[in-house]
């Protein structure tokens, strides 16, 4: 039987790595995309596409069923702060199952909880969700800087100061970024996501801030791993982020040498710990 791996494919460039991973391996990619997140672009890259919308997971078994699908993997992020859009259930249709999961199985909606559950539900249909880097492993980040510019003497202590802050941020599930500047926290990511954590520390501190980000000590590798990639830079440079120091064989760097690239053009620095 010819193997195939589902993909339930988030925003970003992931979805599309993880596709080209897979494919390399001689593996049959089946995707599930979601409206509003994954980009048209993932057609060209596996070999069945389904759409569906946000909390329609009930359609999302019984797409990867009717592929034969027993193994997936999540790859790609949500816009979290979707949740707490008006009119869901007009704007994202959820289907009996998802109303079951969603509104009635799931107490808190942070991310490990409503991760876990959409796995719990896929091993009831005989679907195992498996690591986000079963084909893609190289996409870790190595220790060591990423970048020609090592961190200066003030960005290193911003950095031993910011470390524990921002491991303790995400002990609690509130974030996984924080920015900091003169041992001063700047900004804490929270459901607005990474890029307007950035943002908004950029028009606090008027520049010269360093961002850390971590994942949680139980982090688990098939859903919401820490990620950068190229378009990170550019809102490190715009945010006037001067270093970035993310976790080692914890966090995801799409398109290594793109990044390094952009990275050295701007002037900032990306270290792995």
């Amino acid at each position: 039987m010819e193997e195939k791996i589902g993909l339930i494919a988030g925003n970003g460039r992931f979805p599309i790595l993880f596709a080209q991973g897979a494919r390399e391996n001689n593996i049959r990619v089946v995707a599930v995309a979601i409206e509003g997140e994954t980009s048209p672009e993932i057609e060209d890259y596996v070999d069945s596409l389904h759409w569906i919308k946000l909390a329609q997971l009930g359609k999302l078994i019984r797409c990867l069923k009717s592929e034969g699908v027993t193994k997936a993997v999540m790859a790609g992020g949500l816009t979290k702060s979707k949740m707490y859009s008006r009119f869901p259930f007009l704007k994202y249709r959820p289907d009996w199952r998802g109303i079951s999961l969603f509104y009635r199985q799931i107490k808190d909606k942070n991310d490990h909880t409503v991760l876990g559950g959409v796995a719990e539900e896929l091993a009831k249909d005989g679907i195992t969700l498996e690591s986000s880097i079963l084909y893609v492993p190289q996409l870790l980040a190595e220790k060591g800087c990423l970048t020609t510019r090592e961190p200066s003497e003030k960005e290193a202590k911003d950095i031993e100061y910011g470390w524990p802050i921002a491991k303790e941020i995400v002990r609690f599930g509130i974030g996984q970024s924080i920015v900091v500047k003169d041992h001063v926290v700047v900004a804490v990511e929270a459901v607005e996501g990474t890029d307007e954590a950035l943002q908004r520390a950029g028009k606090l501190a008027k520049g010269g801030v360093v961002a850390i980000k971590v994942g949680r000590e139980d982090l688990d590798m098939r859903f919401d791993i820490p990620t950068i990639g190229p378009e990170t830079v550019k809102t490190l440079k715009d945010a006037g982020v001067t270093c970035l120091a993310i976790e080692a064989e914890r966090t995801l760097v799409l398109d290594k040498d793109e990044v390094r690239q952009a990275a050295d053009s701007a002037g900032v620095c990306i270290v792995a710990q």
